[in-house]
């Protein structure tokens, strides 16, 4: 029996169908981050002081989402989708034979992701304000290691969206869309709710 249906049997209401889980901070942290990375990647070479800046921005913004992973809101706090690696091996187990539980924040694969995504931004930004340090400016190697690092970047993303689509076939909603609107659907198959 699903919630609605308890709420009728009982003389309530119907409860929402969607309910809130990202705050603004997350969702415009999330699309600017977006924005800022094609930005970056686009003026790479050509356009220096541009992608300086949006480097710097970028950096600001990861500052700013881990202060939030600590304060933030319930589904914004690393404490809330940080799992133990047997977690997300299982889920991920789970995932693959479309078995896998379904979470109102970040499922443990996605919290991981968010981990490595933010820890590859953080060696991009480093590397990349290294270079323009005096001990840093020309280095060969280590323009290499922030292109690995922002290459890096595209292999994560690329995991991440098919993450993203696969999950919102599986659970039959669109994360996507749940990034810009802020909500997802309720329900009594949600592991973590």
């Amino acid at each position: 029996m699903t919630i609605a249906h308890q709420a009728i049997e009982a003389g309530g209401a119907t409860p929402p169908a969607t309910v809130k889980v990202w705050d603004p901070f997350v969702r415009v942290f999330h699309w600017s981050l977006v924005g800022l990375f094609i930005a970056a990647f686009a003026t790479g070479d050509e356009v220096e002081r541009v992608h300086i800046m949006v480097g710097y921005a970028i950096a600001v913004l990861v500052g700013l989402r881990i202060v939030w992973g600590f304060i933030g809101t319930r589904h914004a706090r690393f404490s809330d989708f940080v799992k133990s690696p047997a977690t997300v091996l299982a889920y991920l187990r789970g995932s693959t034979s479309l078995i896998g539980p379904r979470y109102l924040g970040h499922n443990p694969a996605g919290g991981i992701m968010i981990l490595m995504l933010l820890a590859a931004l953080i060696g991009t930004c480093t590397t990349g304000y290294m270079m323009t340090t005096k001990s840093g400016w020309g280095s060969h190697q280590l323009e290499e290691v922030h292109e690995a690092f922002a290459n890096g970047m595209l292999v994560l993303i690329g995991l991440h969206i098919v993450g993203v689509i696969w999950s919102s076939v599986q659970h039959g909603e669109n994360l996507a869309r749940a990034m810009i609107t802020g909500r997802k659907k309720t329900g009594t198959d949600v592991s973590d709710a």
